[in-house]
Formats: C-alpha cells, structure tokens, sequence
C-alpha cells in the first residue's frame, strides 16, 4: 500500500470532518464549521493519500491533545504529540500497520512521540502497542469516556521488537 502525504487543504479538511463512525467510536465525528476549518488550517495537519483518494489523516502538536487532558497533568513537555484518523470504511480491515508504519517515518522529530486514544478503542490500543507505545497515564473527560496518554520514548526510530 503506496501512501502518500500531502498539505492539508479546505476541501480534504471538510471530507474528513464529514467522515461517520460507527458507535462506539463515534466520539471521532467531526462537524464542518468554520472553527474545525480553521483548526486544520491553523495546525499541523496532513492529509493521507492512497492512489489519490483521500484515506486519512495525522497532525502534530497540541493539537493533537485531548485538551481536558492538562487539568490530570498528562501532558508533560519533552514530547511530541501525534494524532491521526482513518477514513471509517477503511477501519478493521488489517491496514493499520502500514498506515500507522507510513505516519511514523514520514514524523522528522528526535522527540519521543505521544497520543491519546479512547480506551475502549481495543483496535488502535493494540497497534500503538505493537509500534512500541507504552501506556503512561489515564483521565475522564466530562462525558466519563477514558482516555489512555501513551509514550513511545523510540520517537519516529524504528522498533527492534
């Protein structure tokens, strides 16, 4: 599977905050407003393209925190956030590897790398794990969903296990 990356643009940022998740992982819905639009445009976010469609998605920094995340103190400096999205039909079918494999080396940083993910979200703690992602730290947001901070002190290095 050929990805390839591109600078996120208005038309991509809509198609992705268009994106529909089953529940439970409906929690990753965007909505198309002109704040989320602004958000893509104001960040570092880029697109994931495959033979030209668009399939995903990742962004680096703050961004990428789970703001209520700071009143548990779970994000520390010292490293660099990730976050990323796949296009929801293409989701549980055995291609997070590559995905994941293909945001990780396309990442120029020295830093450690750190995400959040929901915890019932058993699928992508799974293939954090499996790229070297160590739990760290966990918190509630208001709507008492539980979040997992986890680290990867390897940065964009590739795993030896």
């Amino acid at each position: 599977m050929n990805y390839t990356i591109q600078k996120m643009t208005e038309e991509a940022a809509r198609e992705i905050l268009s994106w529909t998740y089953p529940v439970p992982y409906d929690l990753y819905n965007g909505e198309v407003t002109e704040e989320s639009l602004q958000e893509f445009a104001e960040n570092l976010y880029y697109a994931i393209e495959q033979e030209g469609n668009l399939v995903g998605f990742y962004c680096t920094g703050f961004v990428a925190q789970v703001p209520i995340g700071y009143l548990f103190q779970a994000y520390p400096e010292g490293y660099l956030d990730i976050g990323l999205g796949m296009r929801p039909d293409l989701t549980g079918q055995g291609r997070g590897m590559g995905f994941m494999q293909f945001i990780i080396d396309s990442i120029e940083t020295n830093q450690p790398l750190r995400l959040t993910v929901a915890a019932f979200n058993k699928r992508a703690n799974a293939l954090y794990e499996k790229f070297g992602f160590r739990k760290v730290s966990a918190f509630k947001n208001a709507n008492d969903v539980e979040f997992f901070v986890m680290t990867r002190e390897e940065g964009n290095k590739p795993c030896s296990g």
